[in-house]
């Protein structure tokens, strides 16, 4: 289990932030994200830039890209925010069934949406996906 996608709507607010947390956790994986919706080519949300320096990371380079075939493909595990998002990622990827996992599954936790809303929201979001990356990083090393 070496290949990591992490998925959420736009791709410039959760899904960097769990990509940049697991790539961190996990330096000898790929680690990529993308979104369903994804407002591609853009770079991440002012607000998860900010969140992730306050926490040693950096999302700066980071650029929105829409989910493909390939991506799927590629992927060992798909790790989504919600449950919509393996839903539509199912019924768009059929083949993707099996790999695509909610993050916060174990603790049985969705991870809100914070676009648009105030810094709050992202900081919010930012420690929900911290957890799940804690949850999942011991999981990824036993089957890598």
């Amino acid at each position: 289990m070496k290949h990591i996608l992490t998925l959420c709507t736009g791709n410039i607010c959760r899904s960097p932030l769990a990509e940049a947390l697991l790539a961190r956790e996990l330096p000898d994986h790929t680690v990529w994200s993308a979104g369903l919706g994804a407002l591609v080519g853009q770079p991440a949300d002012p607000l998860s830039v900010a969140v992730a320096t306050a926490h040693g990371l950096s999302v700066q380079a980071h650029r929105a890209q829409q989910v493909t075939s390939w991506m799927c493909q590629q992927a060992d595990l798909i790790l989504v925010m919600e449950p919509l998002h393996k839903n539509q990622l199912e019924q768009q990827f059929p083949s993707v069934r099996g790999k695509v996992f909610n993050l916060g599954q174990y603790s049985g936790f969705d991870i809100a949406d914070p676009y648009k809303q105030p810094r709050a929201a992202f900081d919010a979001a930012f420690f929900a996906i911290e957890q799940g990356v804690s949850e999942w990083v011991p999981r990824i090393r036993q089957l890598s």
